[in-house]
């Protein structure tokens, strides 16, 4: 049986945690997570815990932020007035929206404050700055 390296297509069921123990995704109870390593498709922290896995293999591994979502970078706060926002939209605490800047890029927001007529925009990925816990299942390389 051999064992997972860069450039194998590999099947693995997979669990994420917070540290506190929250899960945040999981492919319990549905298809394993496939992906070639070494394209970079999922966080390097999962993609270095599953080389050298082989097909039954199981571990936990913490992956900081620095092999995860990255820090959690304050510049990427905004305080905006809620007039600014599409017509409609009422905003609350942990919702998510994709805004357009100017240019045409596409940017993911949290909403993480409203308060009165301004609202707070949180273009961080939502566990950028965290540690996250990742138990892994290896179901097949190849």
């Amino acid at each position: 049986m051999s064992e997972a390296k860069t450039g194998d297509l590999v099947r693995v069921h997979y669990t994420g945690k917070l540290e506190d123990g929250t899960v945040f995704d999981s492919s319990e109870g549905g298809e394993p997570l496939e992906f070639t390593l070494g394209e970079g498709r999922i966080i390097p922290g999962v993609e270095e815990a599953v080389i050298g896995m082989r097909a039954g293999d199981a571990k936990t591994v913490h992956v900081t932020p620095e092999k995860g979502y990255g820090p959690h970078v304050e510049e990427l706060l905004f305080r905006v007035s809620k007039d600014r926002l599409p017509r409609g939209m009422d905003p609350e605490v942990g919702q998510r929206y994709e805004l357009t800047q100017e240019g045409g890029a596409k940017a993911l927001v949290t909403v993480t404050e409203v308060d009165g007529e301004d609202v707070v925009l949180d273009g961080n990925h939502p566990l950028a700055g965290k540690t996250m816990v990742f138990d892994l299942e290896m179901v097949s390389i190849g």
